[in-house]
């Protein structure tokens, strides 16, 4: 195993180099080290890393996702709070109606199969989105409008919202029913349990740090091992109440920049360098779950069936933004950088395969082929365009 994770290291820092160098973004080197190491490539992975790659890659989102708490001013939320909250389930509600109609007129599947593969590919990545709005904050790009943040916020939730409606779609299939109040009911009460959970942690963490004199490691280790305890306790609880373990991490880490800025800042620091070796995990272990056999066989088909989708995803992000400040620029911005998928479909992407869904090969398909175009090209988009897209208070 520590032969591989070397290995992973060092090639993922080689193609991120290389990547950069021809101006794209790094973690399509990442992703293309993934692809090549994998077991659908030379397979050179070791088998007792992929069987815990799904704990590996949630502890890299955990740690980019308190980042983003850490950077989050609940301040900057309330002068976009209600584009932030349509951003939550308006463009993925989009999406996943598109490929419901569109879907079956591209792959003899039901509408039903169409629904799922909906959800899969609904979700925008918080691993792409989220540090590259941590870097235009750092810039202070987009920071009079708060354009970063209402990204951030919205990419958050946006994964809770498709994964209750995959899990719903699911049931449905299985002919356990699918009431649409319960899903409601089950998605809402998964935001306002997570947001509790993760202020009520953050407030006493916060007195805490005031009470006792630890080092600014140990406390990054203190909040560290608490967000992992709060995503622990969405699986504890999962059959009894629904919590966002993942919200709850970055309400947590919001909640401290509220109590003590200064703390909030210094931890900060330390996370951001706990996200360079985060990171290049992240997008390797994404990258070994595709499978290049699937690519070949999708076609053209599901190029277009994602690329509709993707335009139809981007007219519902317009819709959030009807009656708000933005310029035209800026939400154009807004449209690219919500257009990025990677961890949820390469989480959730073989799931409907495994239960034998007839489908199910198809929907991993695309999943899979969503992932490679869409990862690069709203990170490069993003890195493209936000100089020309967004305002900044100070020359550079």
């Amino acid at each position: 195993m520590l032969f591989s994770i070397a290995l992973i290291m060092l090639c993922c820092l080689i193609l991120s180099g290389v990547m950069q160098r021809c101006k794209l973004p790094g973690l399509v080197g990442m992703l293309l080290t993934g692809i090549i190491l994998g077991p659908h490539g030379l397979n050179l992975i070791a088998p007792e890393l992929l069987a815990i790659s799904a704990e590996l890659r949630q502890i890299a989102l955990i740690i980019i996702l308190t980042r983003a708490g850490l950077a989050l001013d609940i301040n900057d939320l309330k002068k976009v709070g209600r584009s932030a909250i349509l951003l939550c389930f308006v463009p993925a509600t989009f999406e996943i109606a598109a490929t419901t109609i569109f879907a079956p007129l591209f792959f003899p599947i039901s509408r039903l199969e169409a629904a799922i593969m909906g959800a899969v590919l609904g979700a925008v990545s918080p691993a792409v989105v989220v540090p590259k709005m941590l870097k235009l904050m750092e810039r202070g790009y987009g920071k009079d409008k708060s354009i970063p943040q209402l990204i951030m916020a919205g990419a958050a939730v946006d994964d809770i919202y498709v994964i209750v409606l995959f899990t719903s779609f699911l049931s449905m299939y299985g002919g356990r029913g699918l009431n649409f109040f319960d899903i409601a009911v089950q998605g809402s009460l998964a935001i306002i349990t997570g947001l509790g959970a993760g202020i009520l942690l953050g407030l006493v963490l916060v007195k805490v740090f005031q009470s006792i004199q630890l080092r600014d490691t140990v406390k990054t280790l203190v909040l560290l091992s608490a967000a992992f305890l709060l995503v622990s306790l969405e699986q504890a609880l999962k059959q009894h109440l629904p919590l966002s373990g993942l919200l709850a991490v970055m309400a947590l880490g919001a909640t401290i920049v509220k109590r003590s800025g200064v703390l909030a800042k210094r931890l900060s620091g330390k996370y951001s360098k706990l996200w360079v070796g985060a990171e290049l995990l992240l997008f390797a272990l994404v990258g070994a779950t595709v499978d290049t056999s699937y690519v070949v066989k999708a076609g053209l088909a599901a190029l277009a069936l994602i690329f509709l989708a993707l335009l139809i995803r981007v007219c519902g992000v317009y819709v959030c933004l009807i009656k708000t400040p933005l310029t035209l620029k800026e939400r154009l911005f807004c449209a690219i950088a919500y257009l990025p998928k990677a961890t949820v479909q390469a989480a959730i992407g073989g799931i409907p395969l495994a239960q034998g869904i007839p489908a199910g090969a198809t929907i991993l398909t695309v999943a899979v082929l969503a992932i490679l175009i869409t990862a690069p090209l709203g990170a490069l988009g993003v890195d493209a365009t936000y100089k020309r897209l967004l305002s900044h208070p100070q020359p550079v």
